[in-house]
């Protein structure tokens, strides 16, 4: 506890960085054991929300409302899934995504701790719903981003229309940069999980490390260096493949 009342997170209009020292437990509802930390919703004007789930031994999840689809990464622990009949263990770095309306149980066999991205999903007319995706982070290539060996990327979901959203993991080699400001219309959910750097969030540059979060919202400039003696990873959330004027008539 710090007397002093000084902590490293900050909200501001179009991004909030939200520290370890500053979370707050809150209860999961209709799950077994388990006890959330909601980091983004649309509380702080985000169009999703992001949260850790961490659930005690012999906990259960639910399933979310029918219109909300799901994806969550494991950090810590073990855990089954079970989804149209099958029953999959996941472990450390092993994720899952639920489409919306698809009926799914997640039950822990150790204490375990969970990424999870939830959103209301959006229809694409004409194209079939996304399927089901479960996987684990290794199994996945790594492609260097832009042609920068060192910084790589895998994405979790597969990029075509039927997904309106993506889930990517960045690596930077230590001293290694995003090539240059992005601002775009897709708006961020992030979450620190391995070494540290300096992010660029508005006019701001914000040092940060494993555990923090970040909630990016559309067009704030962004930027990343990676610093420190071993990489820097990270996990993101970005909403795509949907039309914003469609979406709001």
């Amino acid at each position: 506890m710090d007397i002093f009342g000084s902590t490293r997170s900050r909200i501001a209009r179009n991004y909030a960085l939200i520290t370890p020292d500053t979370h707050v437990p809150s209860p999961l509802i209709g799950w077994e054991n388990a006890t959330a930390f909601f980091h983004i919703t649309p509380e702080l004007g985000a169009r999703f929300q992001q949260y850790t789930a961490v659930i005690a031994a012999g906990g259960k999840g639910a399933a979310p409302d029918p219109a909300i689809e799901r994806l969550i990464f494991v950090q810590d622990g073990h855990l089954t899934v079970e989804v149209t009949g099958k029953t999959t263990e996941l472990q450390p770095g092993s994720f899952a995504f639920f489409p919306a309306g698809t009926a799914h149980t997640i039950a822990a066999e150790t204490g375990v701790k969970l990424i999870v991205f939830e959103k209301k999903y959006v229809p694409l007319p004409g194209a079939d719903g996304p399927l089901v995706v479960i996987g684990h982070e290794h199994a996945l290539e790594s492609k260097p981003f832009l042609g920068d060996e060192c910084a790589t990327l895998r994405t979790l979901l597969p990029i075509e229309p039927a997904f309106d959203m993506a889930v990517n993991i960045f690596t930077y080699q230590p001293g290694a940069t995003l090539p240059f400001v992005e601002i775009h219309v897709m708006e961020h959910g992030l979450q620190m999980i391995q070494g540290s750097g300096v992010y660029r969030l508005g006019d701001d540059y914000m040092p940060v490390a494993a555990g923090d979060i970040i909630w990016m919202a559309s067009y704030c400039p962004q930027w990343f260096v990676a610093m420190g003696k071993k990489p820097a990873r990270y996990i993101y959330y970005k909403d795509i493949h949907r039309d914003g004027l469609e979406l709001r008539g």
